[in-house]
């Protein structure tokens, strides 16, 4: 029996990257897991498959977020296939392409629909689902604390709101012993990092550099994090913000 079995878990962008290493994680340690995905159908069937394959119980559900309503059609289609929640990843994000100097306000306004707007409104409407002593876990990144890489400013700041989020949301849901946590990845071996990341030794040797552990960092590491949060070993703790960054903030 896994610390999870019985539960249930919603994992936002979980058709690949960082989202399926923790929808995996989450379906071994037992949780019936709903993969969410925006546009990859393929992508998000193959994640099912594979925790199927491991022994767990998984479902695809498609929504592409930022647009109006994103947040009330993803939750009509998991109400078709499962009755409660315990554990809500808000992990489906996207960065922004183009430095200060440049981004336009239709970029703007996107970065922040998808990695701010979806996450509260997913939480707003989720609470009413989420059973009490449930889970609420944010994917923020180690950019909201530190200026390591400021082309991504909008994303920064977008990811820094989540933060806020998180602390107040922590207070707000807790009387009903749901934890509000957010996990901090940095720099991870992931396909969307694997055009600069694999693009040479020393690309990969500059990314492995900023961790005070000599690394770059895998899906799985970040997932380990997640899993603990979602766990009732995290049962006290709340409105954190968890440096997964494997020390590059140090």
């Amino acid at each position: 029996m896994g610390v999870l079995t019985g539960k249930t878990a919603l994992v936002t962008g979980a058709s690949r990257g960082i989202g399926r290493g923790i929808a995996e994680r989450l379906g071994r340690d037992g949780a019936r897991v709903a993969v969410h995905y925006g546009t990859n159908e393929a992508a998000a069937k193959e994640t099912v498959a594979a925790i199927e394959a491991a022994g767990g119980e998984a479902f695809a559900i498609g929504q592409e977020l930022g647009a109006p309503g994103d947040a009330a059609a993803l939750w009509a289609a998991f109400d078709a296939r499962a009755e409660g929640l315990d554990i809500l990843v808000n992990n489906a994000g996207i960065a922004a392409t183009r430095p200060f100097g440049a981004i336009g306000e239709e970029e703007f306004d996107r970065v922040f629909a998808v990695n701010t707007k979806a996450p509260f409104f997913l939480a707003q409407l989720g609470a009413e689902r989420l059973r009490d002593g449930g889970r609420i876990v944010n994917v923020s990144t180690g950019l909201s604390r530190a200026a390591l890489m400021p082309d991504l400013i909008a994303y920064s700041m977008a990811k820094a709101a989540l933060d806020v989020f998180t602390r107040d949301l922590s207070k707000v849901l807790g009387p009903r012993r749901i934890t509000v946590n957010a996990v901090a990845p940095g720099i991870v071996d992931t396909d969307i990092n694997a055009g600069w990341l694999r693009g040479g030794e020393e690309a990969w040797a500059g990314a492995a550099a900023m961790s005070a552990l000599g690394g770059v960092g895998t899906p799985a590491e970040i997932a380990d994090v997640v899993a603990f949060l979602a766990s009732d070993d995290a049962r006290w703790v709340t409105g954190a913000w968890i440096d997964a960054t494997g020390g590059s903030l140090t």
